[in-house]
């Protein structure tokens, strides 16, 4: 009995893992727009409730398909349900990071956190809602082929490292051009800027390995160069943290003779959607 109840429950942990890497996959870009702060901080109840109504709509159809969790079988109550657990967890991972990009505050005002929660929400519900659908991984066997020599390891690692920066140019090139990273930089705190660096770990690290996406269970078996869950995550990182550096060398939002804090500080803050970027860019190769 209390083995079942522990299967059920990693299980159910396992669902909203891959829930919630999905709404970072699809939301995070969106939480870098000034456009949706300022929308959600003066929208009324009304276009929230309607803003809401809209999301569920669209997300219940989507669950009707399939839902987020890996029984294929949806019944009418199941897609309810899994359609208000999606808008549950997308609010929840954007509040999250709207907590560490300061954007919600102790000092907010309720009226104004609870539009941005819900219209940056939105996107992060819908990549919950498509989590399993589009990025289902395959629970089947697979062959298990020797990884242990030194030029597949590297040709592993390269690859590794190129999806990577494809997946982070593709998602944070958008971003970096903005005046989002030196607004945000100006407000957030050395505590945000760490919490930062460990949530995007923790988010990579979810996507790739604990979400059960594409060849999940193939990747924890490599042994490249690079390649262990955690060493990879870290590694990956680090080139995620300099692609955005790049980037914001060539928009020309960092100079040469800026202070390493502003280095430091604009980096971080670009790194965590480039991270997601990369993330990504991983789960195709």
């Amino acid at each position: 009995m209390k083995k079942g109840l522990a299967k059920q429950w990693r299980t159910e942990l396992h669902d909203l893992l891959r829930g919630a890497s999905g709404g970072f996959l699809f939301g995070v870009p969106l939480l870098y727009t000034m456009e949706v702060w300022w929308i959600g901080s003066s929208v009324g109840p009304v276009r929230m409730l309607l803003a809401l109504v809209l999301t569920f709509a669209i997300i219940f159809f989507l669950n009707q398909t399939a839902g987020f969790r890996r029984d294929s079988a949806v019944h009418t109550t199941d897609a309810l349900i899994d359609s208000v657990e999606a808008i549950a967890i997308g609010i929840v991972c954007a509040g999250f990071i709207l907590i560490l990009l300061q954007e919600i505050t102790l000092q907010t005002p309720l009226h104004e956190a609870l539009g941005k929660l819900i219209y940056e929400g939105m996107p992060f519900s819908l990549g919950v809602a498509l989590a399993n659908q589009f990025l289902r991984g395959d629970e089947g066997r697979f062959d298990q082929q020797s990884n242990s020599s030194r030029s597949k390891q590297l040709s592993a690692t390269l690859s590794d490292i190129s999806a990577t920066l494809i997946g982070a140019t593709i998602i944070a090139f958008n971003i970096a051009p903005t005046d989002e990273i030196p607004m945000l930089a100006a407000a957030v705190s050395g505590l945000s800027l760490l919490s930062m660096m460990i949530a995007s770990l923790l988010i990579s690290y979810c996507i790739v390995f604990a979400s059960g996406f594409t060849n999940y269970q193939q990747r924890q078996q490599q042994r490249g160069i690079f390649q262990r869950p955690l060493s990879e995550t870290i590694a990956s990182y680090l080139v995620s943290l300099i692609a955005a550096m790049v980037m914001l060398l060539f928009f020309q939002k960092l100079e040469f003779g800026d202070p390493w804090q502003v280095w430091l500080n604009y980096s971080i803050l670009l790194g965590l959607p480039a991270t997601v970027g990369g993330a990504a860019g991983r789960l195709a190769i």
